[in-house]
């Protein structure tokens, strides 16, 4: 999918179930830059402990791409949708990709998460996150930043060393009213809009 840099996206396009790794090595053959965000986790078998990588964001992978060119997207194998406002597909936020991308080759333990709103936003100063913005979380000894996809409402929590970051209080409040700023909070981040799907 040949096209000028500045007319390329990412986006949320919405898999069948399980078909994540397929429906990405199928756009990787399209010439179509995919991210499939894994994370590992070890399930008993009747006989053994296995270690698996599964998707941090299941049923969804993301992708970029021109949006005026999405039908070989929207006809590979294992796609359902991308997802959008009608029939017009909306972006993810250049700053919600790089945190993910920063996130999967950090290489730090991260896990799929309720969606988190509000709470106490950090700011990463030090480690392999350094740059970033997110919700902290403390459970027992374990200190975890969270981040968020505001368009699919899905979260990771990501653990990570106390040291590394500072807390950064709102004016009069801890809460915040633009979704996003669990996210990455460079800049003023736009509202979540009501999501929907452009199916074939």
């Amino acid at each position: 999918m040949s096209s000028k840099e500045s007319d390329l996206h990412w986006f949320a396009v919405v898999v069948r179930s399980r078909w994540e790794r397929s429906a990405a090595s199928s756009l990787a053959t399209r010439e179509c830059e995919s991210l499939l965000p894994v994370f590992k986790q070890r399930r008993r078998w009747s006989d053994r402990w296995k270690e698996l990588e599964l998707p941090l964001f299941p049923g969804y992978i993301f992708c970029r791409f021109n949006p005026d060119n999405r039908l070989p997207v929207l006809t590979t194998p294992g796609v359902l949708s991308i997802v959008g406002r009608g029939k017009v597909p909306i972006p993810i936020e250049p700053d919600e990709i790089a945190a993910i991308e920063l996130l999967v080759r950090s290489g730090l333990p991260a896990r799929p998460w309720p969606f988190l709103q509000a709470g106490q936003v950090v700011q990463v100063n030090q480690g392999p996150l350094r740059g970033l913005r997110g919700i902290v979380l403390q459970l027992k000894s374990e200190t975890k930043l969270v981040l968020s996809v505001t368009l699919l409402k899905r979260s990771v929590a990501v653990e990570m060393n106390r040291s590394w970051i500072t807390s950064e209080p709102l004016p009069g409040s801890c809460h915040t009213d633009h979704l996003d700023l669990s996210i990455i909070g460079f800049g003023r981040q736009p509202a979540a809009p009501n999501a929907g799907s452009i199916a074939p």
